[in-house]
């Protein structure tokens, strides 16, 4: 049994998603944004393998970088020690020492720069698409915002600016269940960059994703169980 997200199934998902948005809804701006989803979708699937496949050359050259570097410190050291059979006075001990304390915490700083250019390439191009998919949940919520279930039971306090409700509690009731479903898959979306990279950078922006998602889509639900008491009162 496959335990991990398939990429091609949720692209697939958002797919019927927007068919089935554009059917009921043809006129609705929620379709366009269910199609901009699925763009970003079918974007995260070639960045998913970029961010997973191991980058040779890049692996190839930081590691030829680091033997040159090494070489150029064990040759410095190895041109600057010089023998001598006077005694080296204290305070020169320390300052020898001081020094090479400095030009170690240097080297360390740059190996570990090298060693992680990789990672933080993967990083930055995964935090990119992340935040591009915090971004419209937002605009999804954005586009239920104004769907208020009292306006379609009590139409007669409205005034010159409240928005027009042209729906029924039926219509309604799709469009708010379109919405909880387009922020479910922007969450399953965004699980995919983590999926396959192990990173705890990346794995707290799609967990800070989810968890906006589930947050928007119960405040949704809460609409939709209001239609349902007004219909069974």
């Amino acid at each position: 049994m496959n335990s991990n997200l398939e990429p091609n199934k949720i692209v697939d998902t958002i797919h019927l998603l927007h068919k089935r948005i554009s059917e009921r809804f043809p006129k609705a701006g929620l379709g366009n944004v269910c199609m901009q989803l699925h763009h970003i979708a079918k974007d995260s699937q070639s960045r998913c393998h970029w961010i997973k496949k191991p980058h040779i050359l890049l692996r190839v050259g930081v590691a030829a970088l680091i033997v040159l570097i090494l070489f150029l410190v064990t040759f410095g050291i190895g041109q600057s020690v010089t023998f001598s059979s006077q005694d080296i006075e204290f305070t020169d001990f320390l300052q020898v020492l001081d020094a090479g304390m400095n030009t170690i915490i240097l080297i360390s700083a740059a190996l570990f720069f090298l060693v992680t250019v990789e990672t933080r390439r993967k990083r930055n191009r995964a935090m990119t698409a992340i935040h591009q998919l915090r971004a419209l949940a937002h605009v999804i919520d954005m586009h239920q915002l104004t769907k208020d279930p009292e306006r379609v039971f009590s139409k007669d306090n409205r005034t010159a600016s409240s928005p027009r409700q042209t729906m029924n509690a039926f219509e309604l009731t799709r469009y708010l269940d379109y919405c909880t479903e387009m922020l479910s898959l922007v969450g399953k979306v965004a699980a995919l960059y983590a999926q396959d990279f192990d990173d705890t950078v990346v794995l707290a922006a799609v967990n800070d994703v989810e968890n906006l998602t589930t947050g928007l889509s119960r405040k949704i639900w809460q609409k939709i169980m209001i239609i349902y008491r007004f219909k069974h009162r």
